[in-house]
């Protein structure tokens, strides 16, 4: 048979059936682990409790802020309290100015009185008091159209148009996967459909955002007394899509209001036919300078194989929120679900094999810095290339941070060669909803700052239920969380780090290109 003797033939298919049972082996489920896993996150689950702390008691987490200082206290302290080891709060590197709001009011006085949905902009300015002043609408097509107001807005409240559309929303805004959603997301190609924007929207993308900055100069030359800013949302939600300076070089800002777009287009229509519109505000900040660094907090659970415990595998989550919520489903649902995980661990007095490590990143809402730094002080330098002392001593990094809703599967970022892997480690999650396995690629959180230097980085697919509508928001608070779909989540990724720290070998990693 095309050269091969009888004796090679049968010595091939020896060695064929001998390798494929010792990938089925290093595969094999715990399922006695599995079932405790399942009953100490059910019935002894702390979800609510900290998902309560995270938001109602511990508040908005602005990165740099005095709460997020205090949020990653007391995770430091829950974290010893549960008896987890090496817990500290480590910095990994500059960040830059924290800021807190002290006092925020908006009230439109003219034609007459109405309360204003609005908030300050992420590191805005204060306002040094009351103002009490008109409004004067900016139609600003190109930086022609500053001639027009110069000299004629110092002290005023002043607001730009928006293109925001209230079309009825026919469709339910919250949902669940469906089985063929979840089947789609498997044949989905890794490099997908190409991306959302032509050149010619990026370049009108860039040429908007550079007449922005030019505004923001002349308003802040003119010494307008606060600008109003509509976002996106409807029904009283206000949107956090931009935000001021935290550079430490303590550049002067306009103070700032992001308003609803309901109360926004009232003003702004008010304004288009002629009538004067009163505004009164006002911002009270504080500006923390006593400490520019960022911050993640960590701690482990020891491994205790004398081969493998240098070896680790970590879980995580953002840790800091926008500031006009609480950041509930963005996200104490993500902190909550991955110290759960770890607590559910401890509490089974688990003895890894490697060493567990959870990480509550810092900062993720700027750019990833707390992921990013940690990866570039501990694992590799994604520019340069150096690998560092921790790149080949991971073996994965497991992240949540979409939200409240049950994990569905997972994104392999285009690892195809775990998807046997995974696929077995989810078998005992089926009946609980939880099955898909794809190779697409997901993006934005901080799993993205490990996949980045070849290191096994994974963000679960989630249930969206609402978080589309309320994340980065002032309504993202405990109310819109889904505890028992936490809990379900909370149950999976304890099993997935004992899969991963039980393991024969590190998983396997694409190359580093």
């Amino acid at each position: 048979m095309n050269g091969l003797n009888r004796k090679t033939m049968y010595l091939l298919i020896a060695v064929i059936f001998s390798f494929g049972s010792l990938v089925q082996a290093q595969e094999d489920v715990n399922l006695e682990m599995m079932h405790k896993i399942k009953n100490e996150g059910i019935g002894n689950s702390q979800i609510q409790d900290l998902s309560f702390h995270l938001t109602d008691y511990l508040g908005p987490r602005l990165s740099g802020s005095t709460n997020l200082r205090n949020a990653r206290e007391w995770t430091a302290e829950k974290f010893k309290e549960w008896g987890l080891s090496n817990v500290r709060i480590d910095s990994y590197g500059e960040f830059g100015r924290g800021w807190d709001v002290k006092k925020s009011y908006i009230a439109m006085k003219d034609p007459y009185y109405a309360q204003v949905i609005g908030y300050p902009k992420a590191w805005t300015d204060g306002t040094n008091g009351l103002i009490d002043a008109e409004v004067t609408l900016l139609e600003i097509t190109s930086e022609e159209d500053f001639e027009k107001y110069r000299g004629q807005i110092k002290g005023k409240v002043v607001i730009t148009p928006t293109n925001f559309n209230h079309n009825p929303a026919f469709e339910p805004e919250a949902f669940r996967l469906t089985d063929e959603q979840l089947e789609e997301r498997k044949t989905i190609s890794i490099g997908g459909g190409g991306g959302r924007y032509t050149p010619e929207m990026i370049a009108q993308l860039r040429a908007q955002r550079a007449l922005d900055q030019k505004l923001t100069q002349f308003l802040l030359e003119e010494e307008v007394g606060l600008r109003l800013t509509g976002t996106r949302g409807s029904f009283g939600t206000v949107f956090h899509t931009r935000a001021g300076s935290f550079s430490t070089d303590k550049n002067p800002t306009v103070p700032e209001m992001e308003i609803a777009s309901e109360h926004h287009g009232r003003i702004y229509r008010l304004l288009k036919n002629g009538k004067t519109v009163k505004i009164e505000a006002e911002i009270e900040v504080e500006w923390l300078d006593d400490d520019y660094k960022g911050y993640n907090v960590l701690a482990e659970i020891p491994g205790t194989d004398k081969n493998l415990k240098p070896e680790l595998v970590l879980l995580g989550a953002h840790l800091d929120s926008w500031h006009a919520g609480t950041g509930g489903n963005d996200n104490a649902a993500g902190v909550a679900v991955m110290m759960e995980a770890i607590r559910i661990l401890k509490a089974l007095d688990y003895q890894p094999k490697r060493t567990i490590r959870i990480a509550l990143w810092g900062e993720e809402e700027q750019g990833l810095f707390g992921s990013r730094g940690y990866v570039q002080k501990y694992v590799a330098d994604r520019i340069s290339k150096e690998k560092k002392a921790e790149w080949d001593k991971i073996s994965a990094y497991y992240n949540v941070d979409n939200g409240s809703g049950k994990i569905r599967g997972i994104y392999l970022e285009g690892n195809d060669m775990l998807v046997p892997v995974f696929e077995k480690w989810f078998e005992p999650f089926h009946e609980m909803g939880a099955k898909t396995v794809t190779r697409r690629n997901t993006g934005s959180t901080d799993h993205v700052a490990f996949d980045a230097v070849g290191v096994p980085g994974f963000q679960f697919i989630q249930d969206p239920i609402d978080y589309g509508k309320g994340y980065h928001t002032n309504m993202d608070v405990y109310e819109r969380m889904q505890f028992s779909d936490m809990t379900q989540a909370a149950v999976i990724v304890a099993a997935m780090v004992y899969n991963t720290s039980e393991r024969q070998e590190k998983l396997p990693r694409k190359a580093w290109k």
